[in-house]
């Protein structure tokens, strides 16, 4: 079973096989060979989702499945295994500045990919790569010519030839490939053409020594490239014109050194007893394919697979989001739906070849068991784990930050924005005391060049909303094509908006607003921020506040509850309470004290009391005796109102524990309220019992679904927006 990574057994279980063992043909962590899924070629795997969600954990785990540790501390693998991060900086330029045509991201993958594959494999022999050997050193051959610096070439091509170098307990490692580069660059330096001469040396080479027709085919593959009327050197210069030409041409030339790979690796698969010796299939792992290298090399194997070239990798790729352009017809598999079998059948299109399995967010009890095992004997809260999965959302990130946070600040864990606003040591021994929490999670969760923007937009809740925001607060470039532009990116790496939300997912969300009240320390741009959507939801000039829009209403009032001013919210739930349909008053109400909540501040904005949290005094009737309702109205009714709306804002607040004191107070304001209605009684006595629960468990608070109520007659169970109350 996978060591470190929860909820994840549906694609490393071993007891029935899990899909990656079946992918690969050997169990996780074990020399035991697993009859592999599809025999005529697996599918690419492609794990989808959204940051933090740990695609890049996963890849690592998978690293560490198939490769073993000798009692010298050797790494050794248990079948030839790659991993590559498309968004490193070795893939995002050339490493020298004269000649970026012989060079591209796919090349470099290659090269990497290809050298991590020579690596040991236990009780198998070292991979070679001679195919690919060629056609590496024809493209980077023009950026030799003309040089005086040799030693440079030198170390350039001795990295290239050592993919063709068996190393031997009894050889000193790139003896041969130092040899053949000695000789590859004196006959290059003559008076012929360099790439001709290099190319023509380099096969030379390859064909040393070699005595069986098995062994001379990699020095003759490149013959049957198109135009090269069965001559390999005119192929592989052909290749390098290519290569240089940029374009569809240099896509082309790049789909043949991907497949040389692969031919170099079927032909190591090959032949009488290599079955006996390689029981798992090849691994390369792709982390982040949406960059960089990523997407030439998912579209030349999935291109190939469709033409017929098939290969008996299994490529496993990482994207964040599940909209890849080149995955347009992509099986899709949710990950309990492959832990026994993909059902995977690809059609006639390149990208039927993959499968797309996004990754699912951990559960309560996975949440509770990864908080165990990084807090170890620390103990905390009982209810932290249950707020920790509410906040998160089972965001396997957020899950370890948090806990990583508890077990160095143990007694600030009864409040999660004191974690988060608390500084975190990531690494043993680290000098200083570290960032606070949620700039280490902001950092790998949104994109960083559009942090500062988001800060401001995650208070926004659609386009409009947004622009208004940008338009007064964001720099005047920004504005809505700017919004429209960070919308659709945020979709395509796997956060769309949510309705009544700009930023949908609710964790990221709440971390922004967070950042958002702390930057600047005096609190103003958070201030400013509100009040613009206060005035952006104002009624119009000249209109009455009661016949405004009943959505705007709502939104007006949530972000005056944003800044401390109740008395709004207060007396809509008070005078709409006899006149919304029950269900669309508990959802006004949830969405209301939804807004988020910080303590007090002076008026200059300084922190009061760190501490401060009134909601929990006012929705326990502690303040009751010091309140004047307003002249005209049920001062009962007003007072509970006020202690219930304190009450769900204080429970739903993901950044604090659930109060089991307001718990119980939330459940008896609800029920009285209910003989207070006769016609919406039910839903309300249902609701008094659902959400103390649902709080207390660490989950949303969902209206039940109570269908005899006389004023909830649209017979489907919920509001007009169950997800914020806003119709």
């Amino acid at each position: 079973m996978h060591r470190r990574l929860y909820g994840r057994g549906a694609l490393f279980d071993v007891e029935p096989a899990g899909l990656v063992p079946r992918l690969v043909g050997i169990r996780p962590y074990e020399l035991h060979a697993e009859k592999p899924e599809h025999p005529a070629g697996p599918p690419l795997l492609v794990l989808a989702g959204g940051r933090g969600l740990g695609k890049s954990a996963v890849l690592a785990e998978l690293w560490d499945a198939y490769t073993e540790h000798t009692r010298r501390g050797e790494a050794r693998r248990r079948t030839p295994v790659a991993l590559i991060d498309c968004e490193d900086e070795q893939f995002a330029r050339p490493p020298h500045e004269e000649s970026p045509e012989s060079w591209s991201p796919v090349w470099q993958a290659l090269l990497v990919v290809a050298e991590q594959l020579t690596e040991p494999v236990r009780a198998a022999g070292q991979l070679t790569f001679p195919r690919l050997t060629a056609g590496l050193v024809a493209v980077r051959a023009s950026d030799w010519s003309g040089r005086t610096d040799s030693d440079r070439i030198r170390r350039e091509l001795v990295r290239i030839l050592l993919l063709n170098e068996r190393a031997s307990r009894f050889t000193l490692a790139g003896r041969w490939a130092a040899k053949v580069a000695s000789k590859v660059i004196a006959a290059a330096s003559g008076g012929g053409p360099f790439v001709a001469a290099t190319v023509e040396a380099t096969l030379e080479a390859l064909s040393e020594g070699v005595t069986h027709r098995k062994e001379q085919r990699p020095a003759t593959w490149y013959r049957s490239y198109p135009n090269a009327g069965g001559n390999a050197k005119r192929g592989l210069l052909l290749l390098a014109g290519n290569f240089r030409a940029g374009g569809t041409s240099r896509e082309h030339a790049e789909r043949w050194l991907v497949r040389a790979l692969l031919a170099d690796l079927a032909e190591a698969y090959s032949g009488i007893g290599s079955h006996l010796t390689r029981l798992g299939r090849p691994l390369v792992l792709l982390d982040n394919a949406r960059s960089g290298p990523g997407p030439g090399l998912l579209d030349a194997v999935l291109r190939d697979r469709a033409d017929g070239v098939g290969d008996q990798v299994v490529w496993v790729a990482t994207v964040r989001g599940a909209a890849h352009p080149a995955l347009g017809d992509a099986v899709r598999r949710e990950l309990p739906e492959v832990a026994r079998s993909t059902d995977w059948a690809p059609g006639s299109s390149p990208s039927s070849r993959a499968l797309l399995v996004p990754l699912t967010p951990l559960s309560p009890d996975d949440t509770l068991h990864m908080v165990g095992a990084v807090c170890d004997d620390t103990e905390l809260p009982p209810r932290f784990p249950h707020a920790t999965h509410r906040l998160t959302g089972g965001n396997p990130l957020g899950i370890v930050l948090l806990a990583t946070a508890a077990g160095q600040h143990p007694a600030q864990a009864d409040s999660l924005g004191r974690l988060l606003t608390a500084k975190v040591k990531l690494e043993e021994g680290q000098a200083d005391d570290g960032r606070p929490a949620y700039t280490e999670l902001l950092e790998r969760l949104v994109p960083a060049d559009r942090l500062d923007e988001l800060t401001v937009l995650a208070a926004a809740h659609d386009h409009d909303s947004a622009v208004a925001l940008a338009d007064a607060q964001l720099p005047d470039d920004f504005g809505s094509s700017g919004v429209r532009s960070l919308r659709a990116r945020l979709a395509a790496e796997g956060l769309p908006g949510a309705p009544g939300h700009f930023v949908g997912d609710p964790f990221t969300r709440t971390l922004l607003l967070l950042r958002l009240h702390h930057r600047p320390a005096d609190h103003a741009r958070w201030r400013e921020v509100h009040e613009t959507l206060i005035r952006h939801y104002a009624p119009a000039d000249g209109r009455d506040p009661d016949g405004q829009d009943p959505a705007h209403a709502r939104y007006r009032l949530y972000h005056e509850l944003a800044l401390g001013d109740t008395a709004g919210a207060v007396a809509y739930l008070r005078d709409t309470f006899a006149g919304l349909r029950t269900r669309t008053w508990l959802d006004t109400l949830r969405f209301l004290a939804s807004a988020p909540y910080f303590h007090a501040h002076d008026a200059a904005g300084r922190d009061a009391d760190g501490q401060d949290d009134r909601r929990s005094a006012i929705a326990l009737g502690r303040t009751d005796a010091a309140q004047e309702p307003p002249e005209g109205v049920n001062a009962s009714l007003h007072l509970r109102i006020r202690r219930l709306l304190h009450a769900v804002w204080q429970v739903t607040d993901p950044l604090v524990l659930p109060d089991p004191k307001v718990c119980g107070r939330l459940e008896f304001e609800l029920l009285q309220l209910s003989d207070q209605r006769p016609a919406g009684g039910a839903l309300l006595f249902a609701t008094s019992q659902a959400w103390p629960a649902d709080a207390l468990a660490g989950r949303p608070l969902r209206t039940p679904a109570q269908d005899d109520d006389g004023d909830d007659t649209d017979g489907d169970g919920h509001g007009p927006d169950d997800g914020d109350g806003v119709a």
